[in-house]
C-alpha cells in the first residue's frame, strides 16, 4: 500500500497519542474515501441537473419518424429504406 504524510496541529498530535487505541491510519483511510464517495455523488448530482436543464419536450406534432425517415433517404437515397 502507497504511504502519505498528512501533517496536524502539535496540539492535535498531543490528544491522538493519549487515544493509543485508535487506529489513526484507518481513520484517516476512512474519512479519505467518505470524501472521495462524497464528491463521485455530487459530480452525479450536477450531471443530473445539466441533463434536466438542457432536456427539451417535442413540440405538439412532432414526429421523430419522419425526420428519421428524412434524413436517411437524404444519405441513402431510397435504398435505406
Amino acid at each position: 500500500m502507497p504511504v502519505i504524510s498528512v501533517r496536524v496541529e502539535e496540539d492535535v498530535k498531543r490528544q491522538m497519542e493519549k487515544l493509543k487505541h485508535i487506529n489513526w491510519s484507518e481513520v484517516i483511510r476512512s474519512a479519505v474515501l467518505r470524501v472521495i464517495e462524497e464528491e463521485k455523488g455530487r459530480n452525479l448530482a450536477k450531471a443530473v441537473l445539466l441533463n434536466e436543464k438542457i432536456r427539451k419536450t417535442a413540440p405538439k406534432g412532432w414526429n421523430s419518424t419522419d425526420l428519421i425517415r428524412h434524413w436517411r433517404e437524404s444519405r441513402y437515397g431510397e435504398r435505406g429504406q
